[in-house]
């Protein structure tokens, strides 16, 4: 074993106070209640968070961290701290090193400048900061990072973990109820398990530097295609380049020290695109962590003279990014529950699971879609790169099949497979390892879990398995309620699962996502196809997806509504910065070098004709150059004048952004591009693509 690998188990989660730390430097009474209050939801005394705090400290210092912080997650998609000192002044004009268990379980921040969304007015400054003790403590930049929830004054959810904890709950406490319905009474809890696969694009920070519509809004607002892009299929899961490699080995580094389970790293299909996937663990940590592995991402990226881009498409006519998030359940005793089993029960048991979330898929479906609307992902659902934007779900070949012969009460054999019997006479078995991989599919079943394939790369996984999460809970219960009552168990569950596979199998489709016809027969069934960002957000607010928040207490009515017109903001102020980025690009880049060149092209003819050649080829180039700059102009012009009179009013405001501005940037764009296409290269202002995607990195 070499040296490197016999460091790495000393190496993972060094800088992270964990429950083998906590346990070192605890008194068993205080380990034992911390144990309690996680598994039990309660909450810590302070003589235990006191006691905590000062381990924590401890701790930290010996690592070298010289000030504590609540990091929480606002709903800005990203993180936020503010970092105070461990020094106290202990007079002589010396200090001590301080950390109490008040300062550990609650801290206050100004929530004036963060996003509420409605809930408050912006000079109600006030919002706490509370540790979630599910979520270890962590060392970042010498500073202890204690992961908190974030909530008003009055007690509203300002954050996206919040309710994630709480869908967590709902979703455990249904899930509970069906197991003891199989009788089994040993399983306290059950657990949302994620694993979020992260992908990326890495690009030279001096070319960087020169891209103003990265820089500003994350993607290139203009770019001629290049001669070379995807075509050859070389890139993916080739060979990484050494600088490359010495980034990934860095990340790898700093994400195990804080405990990320980064387990697998490749080069996806566009160009300078990439991956890192990390290994499941529950949903709390795994949506903790994923933030953390994009913040690590940017910063060891700058080490190495590269960019991390995480936008989700930053370069048209290659593919963009996504971050599939696979989601299951599995009890505290280990078992998954979206695994076929060894015995009639488990079988059974499993056939219930995957009916609840084949129904919740149907009848949430809008509300799923809505979760990974953003500007930066209208660019990528349905550009045959990503699935479409007709959420479905994928179940394999034999999987389907068994479910048809549910439906059908028709016999199922499968020759040459193993299969399991599942104990109930009109029920078919079940088939193991039978699904293929379905990329084209927004929701696919792997064997054990399921992959949602519509995340875009730069989002918060949080939003996304709340609704995962929520859904189950509520047809769990659903089907709990029924169960509970029947006096014929056996014989109500197979007719529960034949009723309700019967009743949604609209939303199981095993073809080709990309195929137009898919589209069209979507719509037969009456799935939803809402497109873009602007189709996809009201159903935030229908009262079908309130109920379903609501009432399982994930939300309050004003909380979903808060997050809805955060959306509906977020997009217009996205489209808006992204129209002001090109304008100012046009007008002081492309537009004055690309005049420049067009007098240069001017004078070669006139020096041509002087000297009695012809200059035939060198007036068309002259001519076209002077007909696209004015169409280039004139497009600038009109977007620069739709831009003065976005409406005031935000869901009109959003509209008129995607009608009316979106196609002015479109338009723009096009000249823009046709114009790299004709200008020297000397001349062009800014890197193209070739230099992007293909430079020496």
């Amino acid at each position: 074993m070499s040296k490197e690998s016999r460091r790495l188990p000393d190496l993972f989660g060094s800088m992270v106070f964990d429950e083998e730390t906590m346990k070192d430097r605890l008194s068993p009474s205080c380990y034992k209640a911390w144990k309690k209050s996680v598994s039990d939801s309660i909450p810590l005394d302070i003589s235990t968070a006191n006691e905590i705090a000062e381990a924590m400290k401890q701790w930290a210092v010996e690592k070298g961290a010289t000030h504590y912080t609540h990091w929480f997650q606002p709903m800005t998609g990203v993180t936020a701290e503010k970092h105070d000192s461990f020094i106290q002044p202990a007079g002589g004009g010396r200090v001590v090193m301080e950390f109490s268990g008040k300062e550990l379980v609650r801290g206050e921040s100004d929530a004036s400048s963060f996003p509420s969304g409605g809930l408050r007015a912006t000079f109600e400054a006030r919002g706490y900061t509370a540790w979630d003790p599910t979520s270890f403590a962590f060392i970042k930049e010498k500073s202890l990072c204690i992961p908190t929830i974030f909530c008003s004054y009055s007690g509203h959810a300002l954050d996206k973990k919040m309710p994630l904890l709480r869908s967590m709950d709902a979703v455990s406490k249904e899930a509970v109820r069906i197991l003891r319905l199989f009788g089994n009474n040993t399983a306290k809890r059950v657990i949302a398990q994620v694993g979020s696969e992260q992908e990326y694009f890495l690009i030279d920070k001096e070319l960087y530097k020169q891209r103003e519509d990265l820089i500003m809004t994350g993607r290139t607002l203009i770019g001629a295609k290049p001669p070379r892009g995807q075509e050859l299929e070389d890139h993916y899961y080739g060979a990484i380049r050494p600088r490359v490699q010495s980034y990934m080995q860095d990340l790898d580094n700093e994400l195990w020290k804080l405990g990320v389970l980064s387990k697998t790293k490749h080069n996806e299909v566009a160009p300078s695109q990439h991956e890192m996937a990390p290994i499941f663990t529950d949903a709390n940590m795994a949506c903790d962590q994923n933030q953390i592995t994009m913040e690590m991402m940017k910063k060891v990226a700058d080490r190495h003279g590269l960019v991390c881009l995480l936008h989700e498409k930053p370069f048209a006519g290659v593919n963009g990014s996504g971050k599939h998030d696979n989601w299951s359940l599995g009890t505290d005793t280990g078992e998954n529950l979206f695994k076929p089993g060894s015995t009639p029960r488990e079988n059974a048991q499993f056939l219930l699971f995957l009916t609840a979330f084949i129904k919740g898929v149907d009848e949430y479906q809008d509300m799923l879609r809505a979760t990974v609307a953003t500007p930066g992902n209208d660019h990528r659902l349905g550009a045959q790169e990503a699935p479409p934007a007709v959420v479905s779900i994928f179940m394999g070949e034999e999987l389907s099949a068994v479910i048809e012969s549910i439906i059908d009460d028709t016999a199922y054999t499968n020759a040459g497979k193993r299969t399991l019997a599942i104990g109930v006479d009109t029920m078919p078995p079940i088939p193991m390892d039978n699904t293929d991989r379905n990329r084209t599919s927004p929701m696919a079943f792997t064997g054990n879990k399921f992959e949602f394939r519509m995340v875009g790369s730069s989002l918060s996984i949080s939003g996304p398995n709340i609704v995962l999460n929520t859904m189950m809970a509520e047809e769990l219960g659903r089907f709990a309620d029924e169960l509970e009552k029947s006096d014929d168990f056996h014989h109500d569950l197979n007719a529960l699962i034949r009723r309700e596979l019967t009743a949604h199998k609209r939303i199981i489709f095993d073809g080709n996502g990309y195929d137009e016809a898919w589209i069209e027969e979507a719509k037969r069934r009456g799935l939803c196809n809402n497109i873009s960002t602007v189709d996809a957000l009201p159903a935030y607010i229908t009262d079908k997806n309130i109920e379903l928040f609501t009432s399982h207490s994930i939300y309050t009515r004003d909380e979903v509504y808060a997050r809805y017109n955060i959306h509906v903001e977020n997009y217009t102020a996205t489209i808006s910065m992204e129209a002001r980025t090109l304008i100012d690009m046009l007008r002081k880049e492309i537009l004055p070098a690309v005049s420049r060149y067009g007098s240069t092209l001017c004078r070669g003819v006139e020096k041509r004709k002087a000297l009695g050649f012809p200059a035939k080829y060198e007036e068309m180039n002259a001519l076209n150059n002077c007909m696209l700059t004015d169409c280039l102009s004139d497009a600038c012009d009109k977007l620069e004048k739709d831009l003065r009179i976005v409406p005031s009013d935000p869901e009109e405001a959003m509209r008129y952004c995607h009608t009316v501005i979106v196609p002015d940037m479109n338009e723009c764009r096009s000249f823009a591009d046709e114009l790299e296409s004709i200008t020297a290269r000397d001349a062009w202002p800014i890197p193209v693509y070739s230099d992007l995607l293909f430079s020496e990195i």
